[in-house]
């Protein structure tokens, strides 16, 4: 009894403190303090999150990785004024990077269509659009299955835009290397194409 009004008292005085001595319990490592400082903001992050990669799932990975960063750096809050803008902010770096991710897959499936296309440029259809959707998946696949030499080499010239002379610098290797390799990726990557409905 005694000890659950003891915890009541610390909760309580937790909610009114100062929000530099709140992340200095979490520094000590106080579970009470670190709950508290979660339940208080995690509906915020959420929500900010959300706002901008619209989709719930994404959302609450980023909440998540915001409050395991926070946690981990909350000594560098200790001369900022504001808590929850320095959570914000962790929170809006996350959002920010998930989206850039979000970019370059995109431009990775543009890409990738337009190195192995080989029909007519023609308004798609929403059935070329089925069809387009299904050969993003299969070549999303197909180069995720590339050993990373070939991988390496696709998202650096194709993704990137970088030179196939850029490319050996970076890697070290010969141009010829780097055409061969980029050779082989895109056989391979027809190979997974050609494969969806027997084409």
């Amino acid at each position: 009894m005694k000890d659950s009004l003891l915890t009541c008292v610390n909760i309580v005085e937790m909610n009114t403190a100062e929000p530099s001595l709140l992340a200095e319990r979490c520094l000590a490592g106080d579970e009470q303090a670190i709950e508290l400082f979660v339940r208080t903001h995690e509906a915020g992050v959420f929500r900010l999150a959300l706002s901008l990669v619209k989709d719930p799932v994404t959302a609450g990975e980023i909440t998540q990785e915001t409050f395991i960063a926070a946690l981990r750096s909350l000594h560098s809050y200790r001369e900022k004024s504001s808590l929850k803008a320095w959570l914000y902010t962790i929170a809006l770096n996350f959002s920010r990077s998930q989206l850039r991710k979000r970019k370059a897959l995109e431009k990775l499936r543009a890409t990738l269509a337009s190195i192995l296309r080989t029909d007519s440029q023609r308004p798609p259809s929403p059935e070329d659009m089925v069809i387009e959707n299904e050969r993003s998946a299969v070549l999303l696949k197909a180069l995720d299955e590339l050993d990373e030499k070939h991988r390496v080499v696709v998202l650096l010239r194709y993704i990137q835009g970088l030179s196939v002379a850029e490319v050996a610098e970076i890697l070290s290797i010969s141009e010829g290397t780097i055409h061969s390799r980029l050779h082989t990726a895109r056989e391979r990557l027809r190979s997974a194409l050609s494969s969806l409905h027997g084409e």
